[in-house]
């Protein structure tokens, strides 16, 4: 307690001490409270004012619920479940640095009691966890809304990791930026790239020394193939690794056992279809050819393609290769 405080403040401590330190299971009786306003704020009460405050309280609204027990907050913006679910994406979200991470976790934990905090053992180890080393994510953010909302072009240095495990200047970059994906537990900036002519997909936390240039955004209905916007539920199966290529028509057989992941990467507008063999199925779907490349030699044992033929050469060329590497 650094100083005595008015009375007049009263009100505004006993809400504040009901929303730190009470819920159903931790109710607090009126002399708990005016053991709260003494000691944190050296204001000394009598229970039957602090029951008018409280009465009061709940006439302007304030979810506060009392029986035999005491007082308690009944309801809250968050419930602890929904909080823990939050605390859980950050910690699996691995654009946001530790430092951040612990930020918004504390943040967090301040919208619950002090009981809730006891419970969130994560906070602790988010060092552990495997994060972005980039702290200039969330300046990141702010530029690239900036940029949107003033129509401008962005300029930054895009890295990369070597071999020292750190981020490294791969290139520079300046691009339109359209809108910021959250795409396999990262975050991307898609944006039309000047120097490509065509549209990229950035990690934001790969981006450093970002800046407004001051130069007009291309509108986004000027690119080929966006001339009706962004189509989000075509970006996330069509482009599984947000390739860049376009889109083709991919036929191939799978087993049976891979549908629910088919399902999972691109959606449930595949055309699936039956063979003579039970345990296998026809798949077709529309998807970049380079990301589907990637996604079929990830499942090598369970998926073969079948069509374009361009796309199945390129797997067996890659299979070749393969297999004088691991001779």
């Amino acid at each position: 307690m650094s100083k005595l405080e008015p009375k007049k403040l009263s009100i505004l401590r006993i809400l504040q001490i009901l929303e730190k330190y009470s819920d159903y299971d931790h109710p607090l009786k009126q002399e708990d409270i005016a053991d709260h306003l003494e000691n944190n704020y050296g204001i000394i009460l009598e229970r039957k004012a602090i029951g008018r405050s409280i009465a009061s309280l709940k006439d302007a609204g304030f979810d506060i619920e009392s029986d035999h027990r005491g007082s308690y907050i009944s309801e809250r913006q968050f419930e602890p479940s929904e909080l823990r679910l939050l605390i859980d994406s950050i910690l699996c979200s691995r654009h946001i640095s530790p430092r951040h991470s612990t930020d918004l976790i504390n943040k967090l934990c301040g919208l619950a009691n002090q009981h809730f905090r006891s419970h969130v053992k994560n906070i602790h180890t988010v060092q552990d966890w495997n994060k972005t080393e980039n702290q200039a994510l969330f300046y990141n953010i702010e530029m690239v809304d900036a940029a949107i909302e003033e129509g401008k072009q962005l300029q930054y240095d895009y890295n990369k990791y070597g071999i020292d495990k750190k981020l490294h200047k791969s290139s520079f970059q300046r691009v339109t930026p359209y809108q910021l994906i959250l795409h396999n537990q990262k975050y991307y900036l898609m944006g039309h790239s000047a120097y490509w002519d065509h549209m990229v997909f950035h990690r934001l936390d790969y981006i450093s020394n970002i800046e407004i240039y001051n130069m007009p955004a291309k509108p986004i209905r000027e690119i080929p193939g966006y001339e009706y916007g962004i189509d989000f539920k075509k970006l996330s199966s069509a482009l599984p690794y947000l390739y860049t290529d376009k889109p083709e028509r991919i036929q191939m057989i799978v087993d049976v056992n891979m549908i629910d992941h088919v399902i999972d990467w691109f959606g449930k507008d595949v055309i699936i279809g039956k063979t003579t063999d039970a345990q296998k199925a026809t798949v077709s779907l529309i998807a970049s050819p380079n990301a589907m490349e990637h996604w079929a030699l990830q499942y090598l044992n369970y998926v073969e393609v079948t069509q374009p033929a361009s796309l199945r050469e390129r797997i067996k060329n890659s299979l070749e290769k393969a297999t004088k590497v691991y001779q």
